[in-house]
C-alpha cells in the first residue's frame, strides 16, 4: 500500500470538502515547486551557478541594467541576499556595478562580457529543462494552469509597499 493509500484510509479530520481540496491543492503546488526547484538547482549547480546567482545574471540579460532594488523584487528576494549575491557575481566578474546619476545612494548593475557569455551557456537549457518538465501538458492545458495561478497570484499578491 502506496503512502498516499495509507494516508487517505486514516481517519483524517476534515475542515470541510472545499477547505480540504484548497490544502491539498497548496500542498501539491509545494511538491511541485521543490521538483522543478531542485531540477534547476542542480543543473545551475553543475555549471557553477547558485539559483540565485542566476536570476540576476537572467534578469540582467534580458532586461538591461537595473538597480538592486528592482532586482531585489525581480527575483523574489531578500535584499540582503540579493547583497550577498551581487557581492560574489561582482567578485567573479560577472557583473559590474556604478553608482546611479540620479541616486548617489544607489548602483545600477549591468552584466559583463563573461556574465553574458554564462547566461547565453546556462539558459537554453535551462528553459529545455522547464519545457520537459511542463511536457505532460498538452498547450490547452498549460495556458489553462499558466491562467489558473495567475488568477490566485492577481487575487492574493498585496500592493508593494
Amino acid at each position: 500500500m502506496s503512502f498516499e493509500e495509507k494516508r487517505d484510509s486514516l481517519k483524517v479530520k476534515s475542515y470541510g470538502t472545499r477547505v480540504d481540496k484548497s490544502m491539498k491543492t497548496v500542498v501539491r503546488l509545494d511538491r511541485t515547486f521543490h521538483l522543478v526547484n531542485n531540477l534547476t538547482e542542480n543543473y545551475l549547480s553543475k555549471n557553477n551557478l547558485t539559483f540565485n546567482q542566476f536570476k540576476v545574471l537572467e534578469v540582467l540579460y534580458h532586461l538591461g541594467d537595473l538597480n538592486i532594488g528592482s532586482i531585489t523584487k525581480l527575483t523574489s528576494s531578500t535584499p540582503g541576499n540579493t547583497t550577498v549575491v551581487i557581492k560574489n557575481l561582482k567578485r567573479d566578474n560577472l557583473i559590474t556595478s556604478i553608482k546611479d546619476p540620479k541616486d548617489t545612494r544607489a548602483s545600477i548593475l549591468s552584466i559583463t562580457e563573461d556574465g553574458i557569455a554564462i547566461i547565453e551557456k546556462v539558459f537554453p537549457k535551462h528553459a529545455e529543462n522547464l519545457f520537459d518538465f511542463m511536457k505532460i501538458l498538452n498547450d490547452e492545458e498549460l495556458n489553462t494552469l499558466y491562467n489558473l495561478l495567475n488568477k490566485i497570484y492577481n487575487s492574493n499578491k498585496k500592493e508593494e509597499l
